[in-house]
């Protein structure tokens, strides 16, 4: 298992239930030089030292991703742009104006909108009885909350979410053609409808304090993104905020049909649905892996690394790190402390993870309570990727 592991090419179990594999690389070798160069790390305290460490291992992905997509694609253009992807100062520039909107005011203000949306998912799940728990409720949660955000016409929401899965499926570490031509194409679409949203934002401007989009044309304290800057972060705000979210609710209401005794604990006792969402945030991470790459020479746990290195930062394998967290491999909605990685650290800290706390602990809650004999009406559909950890179909009963 471990003399064979290449992220270039993975078995097909593996996108099934990557940790055993995570398990025995963090044992026998947890700062894995892989066969391109780079590192792969697997323990808890290395992943967590390296998001820390913003001066020796940098965000940019210039120089990693001009091989992986062409210097004038449009995905390097997009993902070389992004707030994500970059250090300061435009890492900086963006998340200042961003996390003007996304206040813990701002982000309590959205509940009651919020649980209105759920209820309304809830209602037409029940009419049918049986249904997709990912077309038909997860993903349907954070399109809307994100749109919101951006005052998305409800009527121009429709190609969202195929536009997002296209270009994060690119971020693959091997994608194939049809992923970066899927890519290119949905980029270049979504650029072409910003620009007319822009155009339309700039002729009437939403309130700045709710409206991320009206923050970010308008700028703040003298500053201001070109046009690049501004098309690109928007649409990584929708993609961002998107599948994530999805798949943190999809994996959370998934881990509690195979844990029934934790469904039953949480359904006895709704108020441990807070700590419940950081558990499945933990435990079955939406996003498995981070990246960086050196830029000075340094060492990672005794193994030296040379400026340029990429390094590969597995979020799910520090997840379950026994080190870390008593009994890894178990579903435990009371579990404190719990300092996952699951939105990173340092200055790279997921912006919307408060964002993403209060969909997942509305949608889980409230579906949980609504559909507590909730089962599975066929096969789960895995999303075959191993940076994004999802299901593109669950099919469930509500009885």
């Amino acid at each position: 298992m471990i003399d064979d592991f290449d992220l270039a090419s993975l078995p097909a179990g593996f996108y099934a239930d990557p940790y055993p594999t995570y398990h025995a690389l963090r044992e026998a070798d947890p700062v894995r030089r892989m066969p391109d160069g780079s590192l792969f790390l697997s323990r808890y305290d290395d992943v967590a030292a390296v998001y820390r460490d913003a001066g020796r291992f940098s965000s940019d992905k210039r120089i990693e991703f001009r091989p992986k997509y062409g210097p004038d694609s449009r995905l390097y253009e997009h993902h070389t742009t992004s707030l994500v992807f970059n250090d300061p100062p435009l890492h900086t520039r963006v998340r200042r104006l961003m996390m003007g909107a996304l206040t813990v005011r701002a982000i309590a203000a959205m509940e009651p909108s919020l649980i209105r949306l759920v209820d309304r998912l809830l209602d037409a799940a029940a009419e049918r009885e049986e249904f997709d728990l990912i077309a038909d409720f997860a993903s349907a949660i954070p399109v809307e909350v994100i749109g919101n955000l951006l005052d998305v016409p409800h009527a121009d929401r429709t190609p969202l979410r195929g536009w997002s899965l296209a270009i994060l499926g690119a971020l693959e570490p091997r994608p194939s053609k049809a992923q970066l031509d899927a890519g290119e194409l949905a980029v270049a679409e979504f650029v072409d409808y910003l620009r007319k949203l822009v155009a339309d934002r700039r002729q009437r401007p939403g309130d700045p304090g709710q409206d991320v989009l009206t923050r970010l044309i308008q700028g703040e304290g003298g500053e201001r993104l070109n046009e690049t800057e501004l098309l690109q972060n928007c649409i990584f705000i929708l993609n961002a905020g998107h599948e994530t979210t999805t798949n943190l609710i999809g994996n959370g209401l998934h881990a509690l049909l195979k844990w029934p005794e934790q469904r039953t604990r949480l359904l006895e006792d709704p108020q441990l649905i807070r700590t419940a969402v950081e558990e499945f945030l933990r435990f079955d991470s939406s996003n498995q892996l981070g990246n960086r790459i050196s830029t000075a020479p340094t060492e990672i746990a005794g193994v030296s690394v040379a400026p340029g290195t990429p390094v590969t930062l597995c979020i799910g394998a520090a997840n379950r790190d026994p080190a870390q967290f008593a009994d890894p491999d178990r579903l435990d909605l009371g579990r404190e402390p719990n300092r996952h990685l699951a939105f990173g650290l340092g200055v790279h800290q997921c912006a919307g993870m408060t964002l993403a706390r209060l969909e997942g602990r509305i949608a889980i809650g409230r579906f949980i309570q609504r559909f507590p004999e909730f089962r599975l009406n066929g096969t789960p559909i895995r999303g075959g990727r191993v940076r994004f950890r999802g299901f593109l179909s669950l099919p469930v009963r509500t009885a």
